[in-house]
């Protein structure tokens, strides 16, 4: 395989971390184009290896090796910050344009110039700004937060920006460990849509099956020690990875059963002389026979939420109902019901009000008008993933379920706390020694502790593996109770929900639809920003008409785009115009220059008067255009 073709090529890796080895003798080439899903259990090394592809951590043997001038794009760790708007921190991220655009300004780079502009033009450094917004608006920020500084934003918010700038960079070699974490369920299927387009090679950690499903092309599965590649998406991996142990069980079933009845005619007739010649024949036939190992598995998760009381529908209803937090209500006149056998999932982008409705819901938020009716003896459990911020650090599970239990046994306390897989020694760990998944399944173990009818759960998948995720699909497939769930995981949303809620500019609507609709709703909002809310939510126009409209927008959103391409092309002109005009009206230019800079100083002055009066008679011509469309 030519190396031109290759990006990343790992020869018998061996890398030890804190006195285990996490990988020996591991084998990987990556080619452009291909995305990886970069898959194993906790602790397996999956985050180790990213480090090392970065020159993070040395390994310990073997070698990792890039394609010559191979650009690497990664999300950096830390939430970048200071008072740069998130547009310019975008843009930031471009080293190559920033110093190219710096030198322009320059006057010892003056007899560079064309050179620069011929780079810049290469680098496709005007559509630069465009490109970023472009980037910033799919994880959310639309064009008045992209101007925003980043000191204003959270750190959660901050990482989203840190992951646009790796995108942004469209690098040659894109590394995205957990990309999903700190985004919504519209940000997570933008995201999906852009690895699907991405021309580069992609390695990509996640817990996310929806992301493993829809945005990778292959699999690498670390598996003691070993990097063993399936190509395919996940739901493959796992289809082919099932058939290959039971063929293994199956092949190892066969072998064991013909080693016992060789092991058997040896045993009997090892000391009889007339067989002797052929119990020696056996044993040797025994120590040709193959040894296969066992194919090893995790212990599997298993969920279990405690079965509720049954009551008379509906559970709950709001009528007319607004609600905020004391100023102007964030959601307005809401008219919903939920009955206990509902399955639900809200839709809509983070800060329209999903978790203010959840907290309505679960009674931690009184309205602040209408009516919210609850039935007799309703209990909800409420899941919110920041609760575990909460946790005394100093505490246990057990200690936690026991102070929410009062009146319960240490062994109901442990009973509950078993359900959701924190066996007798996690129940015992300290809480700041916990990880985010144990924090998770502590969570849920104590937001169902009493059956509750309704469960409300806010993002309950960030800290669980794929295989806790899992569980928890099917602990909620058991469960006799009504849920609202709020997740960036389409696949749970897939698996999980039968109605949909979209609650967008202060509104909750149902949403008539599956999924793969909501995916090109999201496609056609990108493309016709300013598209009706009642469009959004099925209701308005009709659909023949809302796909017309969408298609009219569609058609006229590459002009708008051009006319802001023209006008910083414009723009970038007219500065360097005003620079050589500068320098030729300086005496100490025709003193320190050569004859040829100053005659290509007075020539590229011709080229940019042209070059702009063709750019603003083509301005024109696209305004006429739109005025009448």
């Amino acid at each position: 395989m030519k190396l031109s073709m290759t990006v990343l090529l790992i020869r018998d890796l061996t890398i030890r971390f804190g006195g285990r080895e996490l990988l020996n003798g591991a084998e990987l080439t990556l080619d452009t184009g291909h995305k990886l899903g970069l898959v194993g259990r906790n602790g397996a090394g999956k985050s180790t290896l990213l480090k090392a592809i970065t020159r993070e951590l040395i390994p310990d043997g073997g070698e990792i090796r890039l394609a010559a001038r191979a650009r690497m794009g990664v999300v950096a760790q830390e939430a970048p910050g200071g008072e740069s708007s998130l547009l310019e921190a975008v843009l930031e991220a471009d080293t190559e344009r920033a110093q190219l655009l710096a030198a322009l300004e320059r006057d010892d780079q003056a007899h560079r110039a064309a050179e620069i502009h011929e780079r810049l033009m290469a680098i496709q450094a005007d559509a630069a700004p465009a490109r970023a917004a472009t980037v910033l608006a799919g994880l959310g920020f639309d064009a008045e937060a992209q101007a925003r500084p980043l000191s204003s934003y959270s750190g959660g918010w901050r990482m989203r920006v840190a992951l646009a700038r790796a995108l942004f960079l469209e690098p040659d070699l894109l590394l995205l460990d957990e990309p999903t974490n700190h985004l919504d369920l519209e940000a997570t299927l933008w995201l999906e849509g852009w690895l699907s387009r991405f021309a580069g090679a992609a390695i990509i950690v996640s817990h996310d099956r929806g992301l493993l499903d829809r945005a990778v092309d292959g699999i690498a599965h670390l598996d003691r020690g070993k990097i063993l590649y399936y190509p395919g998406n996940y739901e493959r991996f796992v289809r082919v990875r099932t058939e290959r142990a039971a063929q293994v069980e199956a092949q190892r079933g066969k072998i064991a059963a013909q080693r016992a009845h060789m092991q058997a005619f040896v045993d009997r007739f090892r000391a009889k002389a007339s067989k002797a010649k052929q119990a020696q024949s056996r044993i040797k036939a025994l120590e040709k026979l193959p040894v296969l190992d066992a194919v090893i598995e995790d212990a599997s998760t298993t969920f279990a939420f405690p079965e509720p009381e049954e009551l008379a529908p509906p559970v709950l209803a709001l009528e007319q109902v607004d609600v905020g937090y004391g100023g102007a209500p964030i959601l307005r006149g809401l008219d919903l019901r939920i009955d206990q056998d509902d399955r639900i999932a809200l839709l809509g982008a983070n800060g329209n009000g999903k978790s203010t409705l959840a907290k309505l819901l679960a009674g931690r938020l009184g309205p602040s008008r209408g009516t919210v009716k609850r039935a007799p003896r309703l209990r909800v459990g409420f899941f919110a993933q920041h609760q575990s911020e909460d946790l005394d650090a100093s505490g246990t599970p057990l200690t936690h379920m026991q102070a929410a239990l009062p009146n319960a046994t240490v062994s109901q306390c442990r009973s509950q706390l078993a359900r959701f897989g924190l066996t007798v020694e996690r129940a015992e760990t300290r809480i700041a020694n916990c990880s985010g998944g144990e924090k998770a399944r502590l969570l849920l173990a104590l937001c169902t502790r009493d059956a509750p009818q309704l469960l409300i759960l806010d993002e309950p998948t960030n800290h669980l593996d794929i295989d806790a995720r899992e569980a928890l699909v099917r602990a909620l497939a058991d469960y006799q109770g009504a849920v609202l769930l709020i997740t960036h995981d389409p696949h749970l949303v897939e698996l999980v929900a039968d109605r949909l809620w979209l609650v967008a500019d202060g509104r909750v609507r149902s949403f008539d639809g599956d999924m793969d609709e909501y995916r090109t709703l999201l496609a056609d909002r990108a493309r016709a920003p300013g598209r009706a809310a009642e469009a959004d939510a099925g209701g308005g126009k009709g659909p023949p008409e809302r796909r017309r409209t969408a298609a009219s927008r569609a058609a006229l959103a590459p002009m708008r785009t051009r006319l802001k391409e023209i006008e910083k092309q414009i723009e970038k002109l007219a500065l360097e115009a005003k620079l050589i005009e500068k320098r030729l009206a300086d005496p100490e230019t025709y003193a320190r220059r050569k004859a040829e800079d100053i005659a290509w100083a007075t020539t590229r002055q011709v080229v940019i008067g042209r070059q702009t009066a063709a750019l603003e008679e083509e301005w024109l011509q696209l305004s006429e255009q739109l005025d009448a469309a």
